[in-house]
């Protein structure tokens, strides 16, 4: 077991790459008679345990930024949270869930049922009817969620279009002389930072639109799981749908919308058929009329948009 093991120096849990039946079999070779339950009991009196796979290593080619940069990047977002929230300012947390097949396909997790829940035995996009891709919009203050369910592509359009549909529906009702709205999202996807086309859309449609000021804080690279959204939300819906197949479009707006908590969570649903075109490119001309106030606070990923001037 010696060279077999590896573990955690601080709990000291421990674990091995060996199932017991083979930690087993080798005992007997070595003259010792004992079965493979055997074999768990001792290695979990040894502190041994099962274990999955962490997701906790830097990926990416670029230079994973500097663990003080993290952090102040994280303090930042804490207190602009903190103003926004003790001014009645809406502040909203947005994110792209992954994309879903539509039809009759496996769905992680379990659920009671009658019989068994059969579906196809592999998951080809050619078989699907569709494909749902859910933006979501998560409003702290409130405990309350939007989810535009697109059925094409998850472009920076398509994501600026769900923050201003949420806007018209339910954000202005509850935020009628809101003057500005602050935007937490991930640093990648459709409304990653070095994305042009996200802080154009946001300005023309959102911005000149509605008279407001948006500030976008993104949380830095490899940290997405912090953002509220994530463990807020979106972890409910999976959550509420697991091992449902989505056989139509009506089925994921259904648990979506359905989706509660005994926190008072309330979701609204809503699906967007537009269809996005990819490949739009914002000028360098166009990307410098836009009105963007950086801050010297790591400028890239701490922003300001007002409306335009003219």
């Amino acid at each position: 077991m010696e060279y077999e093991t590896a573990g955690d120096p601080v709990s000291g849990c421990k674990w091995t790459r060996k199932t017991t039946a083979k930690i087993a079999k080798e005992l007997h070779h070595a003259g010792i008679q004992v079965s493979a339950k055997t074999v768990a009991k001792l290695l979990k009196q040894m502190n041994f345990s099962l274990r999955m796979n962490l997701k906790c290593l830097e990926s990416g080619q670029s230079k994973p930024p500097d663990p003080r940069q993290r952090d102040l990047q994280f303090r930042y977002i804490q207190r602009q949270i903190g103003r926004f929230a003790a001014n009645g300012i809406p502040f909203i947390s947005v994110d792209t869930k992954s994309r879903e097949l539509i039809g009759p396909f496996r769905h992680a997790g379990r659920r009671w049922s009658a019989e068994e829940i059969k579906v196809l035995d592999h998951d080809f996009p050619s078989d699907a009817s569709g494909i749902a891709i859910p933006y979501g919009i998560y409003d702290p203050l409130r405990n309350d969620g939007f989810v535009g369910v697109g059925t094409s592509r998850d472009t920076a359009v398509f994501a600026v279009d769900t923050i201003c549909q949420w806007w018209k529906q339910i954000g202005i009702k509850h935020y009628p002389d809101a003057q500005d709205l602050l935007i937490l999202a991930d640093c990648g996807g459709s409304n990653g930072y070095r994305t042009r086309l996200w802080k154009y859309q946001i300005q023309h449609a959102f911005c000149n639109r509605f008279g407001m000021t948006v500030k976008v804080c993104h949380y830095p690279p490899g940290s997405s799981k912090w953002n509220p959204i994530e463990h807020r939300m979106f972890s409910f819906i999976s959550m509420n749908w697991a091992a449902q197949p989505l056989l139509d479009y009506e089925t994921v707006l259904n648990f979506i919308a359905t989706t509660k908590t005994e926190a008072g969570l309330n979701v609204q649903a809503s699906l967007n058929d537009t269809v996005y075109a990819t490949g739009i490119k914002v000028t360098d001309g166009q990307f410098q009329e836009l009105e963007i106030k950086r801050y010297t606070q790591r400028p890239k990923w701490n922003y300001s948009i007002c409306p335009s001037r003219m």
